[in-house]
């Protein structure tokens, strides 16, 4: 899986569009209690530039967050390999996937490796990858 990074400015717009709205709306009830004068104009532009700091600073915290993601298609963990915890679950990469058997397929054993050839909803069809030895786990379930 490649780790390519998408271009910093392409990133910050994106983050830029998700907390604009929130951004505005500070930005008015700010304004307002200024005119209502509950804050002075001086508060009110100040609390205003901390909002837009805080997003500043925290954007290098969040940005792999807001990176898109074009292997976000419904079959991303199509092809991956994984480890089954159990009969009916299987570890690829850091998420636990739900096993689907196909008809008459035997249970897989815990550690087997497997390889995920299908998607169905949340469920995962999975199989033996090439050169795994019997025993370690059933063929496709």
């Amino acid at each position: 899986m490649s780790a390519r990074r998408a271009p910093t400015s392409r990133v910050a717009l994106r983050y830029l569009r998700f907390h604009l709205p929130g951004l505005a709306i500070a930005a008015v009830v700010l304004a307002a209690l200024a005119y209502w004068d509950v804050l002075s104009r001086g508060l009110a532009l100040a609390l205003a530039a901390l909002w837009v700091l805080k997003d500043v600073v925290l954007f290098p915290v969040l940005r792999a967050a807001y990176e898109p993601d074009d292997s976000a298609a419904p079959g991303r963990p199509l092809g991956e390999l994984g480890v089954a915890v159990d009969a009916d679950w299987v570890r690829v990469g850091p998420e636990l996937w739900r096993v689907r058997r196909a008809g008459g397929a035997p249970a897989l054993a815990p550690g087997a490796l497997v390889r995920v050839v299908a998607l169905h909803d949340l469920e995962v069809e999975v199989e033996m990858p090439l050169g795994t030895p019997p025993g370690e786990g059933a063929g496709r379930a």
